[in-house]
């Protein structure tokens, strides 16, 4: 494994030939080695990808860390945790991504089931109601991945069942899994007498979810 973690909040990167690291700006705590960093114009294969996160505001900017040494990674004392690719992908929101393997595929996806104007609109709704961006990242292939968290997170592992999950606290998910909002709003929550919980995300299949031990947003 190219990760190694050091406590909650930091991770240590094996950086040499083949095992470059593509990380947030700003996320590199301290290094050792010849090790150098190159700032990457964006993140996201295809144009369409690159100027539909410039659109909605949630691109992050990303460094190359290239050379032979070791990069200690960690930001603002957020929880860090590493997943390991191997395969599959793994659909994740842009700024919960600390740093990964440079070698892992990456695009910029649209939220919501479905393609067209449908999937456009399902996706605006959730981002919309949840707090969430309309964009999330895929990254595939084989490789670590690096993620943020409030509290940390912790894996639901699915054969085929269904879990509701707070959207608040959705961080991402590994395998064939279907990921839907489901809304129950009614006149308690309009006039502040519901649950609190109007929304729910609804994810089943087969694969991981990985859910932060938190409802706050970065």
């Amino acid at each position: 494994m190219t990760f190694e973690q050091i406590n909650a909040k930091v991770v240590r990167a094996q950086v040499g030939p083949g095992q470059e690291v593509l990380a947030r700006r700003g996320a590199m705590l301290g290094y050792e080695g010849q090790v150098t960093f190159r700032p990457l114009a964006g993140q996201g294969q295809g144009v369409g990808g690159r100027v539909g996160a410039v659109m909605s505001g949630e691109s992050n900017k990303m460094m190359a860390t290239e050379g032979q040494g070791r990069v200690l990674y960690g930001f603002r004392g957020l929880y860090v945790t590493i997943i390991q690719i191997t395969g599959d992908s793994l659909t994740v929101e842009a700024d919960r991504l600390l740093a990964h393997s440079a070698n892992l595929q990456t695009s910029i996806e649209m939220v919501g089931g479905g393609g067209g104007m449908g999937g456009a609109i399902r996706g605006a709704v959730r981002g919309a109601m949840t707090g969430q961006g309309l964009f999330t990242t895929k990254l595939s292939g084989q490789g670590t991945v690096a993620l943020l968290s409030h509290g940390g997170t912790f894996p639901l592992q699915l054969n085929g069942e269904m879990v509701g999950v707070d959207p608040q606290a959705y961080v991402g998910h590994v395998g064939a899994l279907q990921v839907d909002l489901k809304a129950s709003v009614g006149f308690r929550d309009a006039i502040g007498r519901g649950s609190g919980e109007a929304f729910q995300l609804h994810i089943s299949g087969h694969g991981t979810v990985y859910v932060q031990a938190s409802e706050k947003k970065f």
